[in-house]
């Protein structure tokens, strides 16, 4: 297949033309799509499909995909009690003259719709039947058996990248090793959530994460709206009070207050407090 869009790392595929991939995609799953429902983001494309599913489907350069594979969403429909939509079936193919992958995942659709965009600036209608299923779907998660590593942002999560994000918390040279790895969704944000039921989507890039990853990046994505951030640290605070935990967030602070943040990101300020208070917490402790 060509394609018309390019393997620049600067491909956003909100703008590309598209209409070449999503005819391979017909093509590959035997199925119709429907250009109406179609979803763009930067690096993903989804629609409805004439068997009533869903198909999502990436466009990954070869260095984001590694050595352990692309099929997260596949390797993830063996995850047991977790609320998540049922795979299908899936094609992968590589666009010709390019180090470019593309993968289609055909699921159920979604039992309603996102919460919100991945950052919240104010406070869903959750009832607490959905934070019961969200707990009992991350718990179940953890205690799950797999290789897999995670892959947030697409890059691997390691030791000695967790170490490097959070050395600035750290002046005093706490010891940043990782205790337990345990299998998590590694992009959970508000855009990966349904409401009023709850069910987690998006699975391309779970896998081991050092405990309370899952809840710091929710957490992370809540600060705009303090009685939320603050419901899932209690929510998840048997995570996030654990010294791994405490860690993540700290790991999650760090992408917060990156150099390039945006000044007026309402998250800002909690980020730098919490971060301030957590590093004191591992230093005393």
């Amino acid at each position: 297949m060509s394609s018309s869009v390019s393997a620049s790392t600067s491909v956003d595929l909100r703008v590309e033309p598209v209409d070449v991939v999503l005819d391979e995609v017909e093509r590959v799953l035997q199925t119709q799509l429907d250009r109406a429902t179609l979803v763009r983001k930067r690096r993903s494309l989804g629609a409805c499909t004439d068997r009533g599913t869903w198909v999502r489907v990436e466009r990954r350069r070869f260095d984001k995909i590694g050595s352990q594979g692309w099929n997260g969403t596949e390797c993830a429909a063996l995850l047991e009690g977790v609320a998540k939509p049922q795979w299908h079936r899936g094609a992968a193919w590589r666009q010709p003259g390019e180090a470019v992958m593309w993968r289609a995942d055909e699921t159920d659709l979604l039992p309603g719709a996102p919460v919100g965009s991945s950052v919240l600036a104010a406070a869903p209608a959750l009832t607490d039947r959905w934070w019961q299923a969200f707990n009992r779907s991350l718990d179940a998660l953890a205690k799950q058996h797999t290789r897999r590593v995670a892959t947030p942002d697409t890059v691997m999560i390691t030791q000695r990248g967790v170490s490097e994000a959070i050395d600035g918390f750290l002046p005093g040279g706490v010891d940043a090793t990782v205790e337990r790895w345990l299998p998590a969704h590694a992009d959970l944000n508000w855009a990966n959530v349904t409401g009023p039921d709850f069910c987690l989507f998006d699975w391309e890039d779970w896998g081991l994460a050092p405990q309370g990853l899952d809840a710091a990046s929710l957490w992370g994505n809540s600060l705009a709206v303090p009685a939320l951030a603050e419901r899932v640290r209690l929510e998840r605070r048997h995570d996030l009070e654990s010294r791994d935990g405490k860690l993540m967030t700290l790991f999650v602070c760090a992408k917060i207050l990156a150099p390039d943040a945006h000044p007026e990101d309402p998250r800002l300020g909690p980020a730098r407090l919490m971060a301030a208070q957590v590093a004191e917490d591992l230093q005393s402790g």
